[in-house]
């Protein structure tokens, strides 16, 4: 791993010191200035001349200020002679902005993907995509993980023999139905309609999930509301016990606090893909670590491995 080089920028610094402790490198320092015209700078401490750099940043909250500090960063790199760049996009907040549902509005995802494309990006490494199309947007490789695996190695330690898996909607069904193979149970999912950011309604649930264990699955949680109008659906069928699952655990305002204090739900667990403040933990969250998956895919990817036969 000798002519690798590591930097992370301000958005997650403790994931990037996970990973570089799995990967057995060091986590190469990043100058953030900002000026009196509240213009940002950024220099990439290390040499990255005809290196294989990793920039790893995920896009949370202030997602603008962490969005643009990565372009920066891209630039950087190109302008020091970096021999690839790779961004590590644990968390790509864009890509819930995947089409245009109304008239006139952006398609986030795909723009930022051009913007980080543009800035000098080689390839990305991303977890857990929003939907699968928000892949194609990017013009450059992109090595797509997920923490299914990680998420079920969690959940096999609970006895299984009458939980169901339920996706909240059925664009998510997909992903829920392939964590029901690995637990080796059964799924079911929620009939959502979304009518604005923090307004959902899940009209019924299909599948039997009556005076049973469920496993709510999503890919992240931001407000909970979802969660909490599919928590009403699952108390109509007199569920016996709720977990709450998902790979990128926003929990924006007191969102962890509410869902702890649901008397339904037993677990809340995620991963660290976003910084969750100490502050914010409850005795019903549980954070699982995804460093060593993405350790194992810049590794890979350093070493021109195949990245897919991790979920062979």
């Amino acid at each position: 791993m000798r002519d690798i080089a590591v930097f992370s920028g301000s958005a997650h610094p403790e994931l990037a010191d996970e990973i570089c402790l799995h990967l057995g490198v060091p986590l190469l320092p990043t100058k953030t200035s900002r000026f009196a015209n509240d213009c940002i700078e950024v220099q990439l401490q290390g040499n990255c001349r005809e290196r294989d750099v990793f920039l790893i940043q995920p896009l949370v909250p202030p997602t603008q200020e962490n969005l643009v500090e990565l372009l920066f960063m891209l630039d950087a790199a190109r302008g020091a002679s970096a021999g690839r760049i790779t961004v590590v996009l644990p968390h790509y907040a864009y890509a819930r902005s995947d089409k245009k549902d109304a008239p006139r509005i952006s398609i986030g995802g795909r723009l930022v993907a051009d913007l980080l494309t543009t800035a000098g990006a080689d390839r990305v490494l991303a977890m857990t995509l929003h939907s699968p199309q928000v892949h194609g947007f990017f013009n450059i490789p992109v090595d797509h993980l997920h923490a299914l695996r990680e998420l079920a190695a969690h959940f096999r330690r609970y006895d299984l023999s009458n939980t169901v898996v339920v996706s909240p909607d059925l664009g998510n069904a997909k992903e829920a139905a392939a964590f029901a193979r690995l637990l080796g149970v059964d799924v079911a999912a929620g009939a959502k309609q979304r009518f604005a950011d923090d307004k959902v309604v899940i009209s019924t649930v299909i599948g039997d999930v009556t005076d049973r264990d469920v496993i709510v699955l999503d890919d992240e949680i931001a407000k909970g509301s979802t969660v909490f109008e599919l928590l009403a659906r699952l108390r109509d069928r007199n569920v016996r016990s709720v977990r709450v699952a998902c790979t990128h655990g926003l929990f924006t305002n007191d969102a962890i606090k509410r869902l702890s204090e649901e008397r339904e739900i037993d677990e809340i667990v995620c991963t660290n893909t976003v910084p969750i403040p100490r502050e914010k933990y409850t005795e019903k969250l549980t954070v699982l670590s995804v460093a060593p998956a993405l350790a194992e895919a810049m590794r890979r990817i350093h070493n021109g491995e195949s990245v897919s036969a991790l979920f062979a």
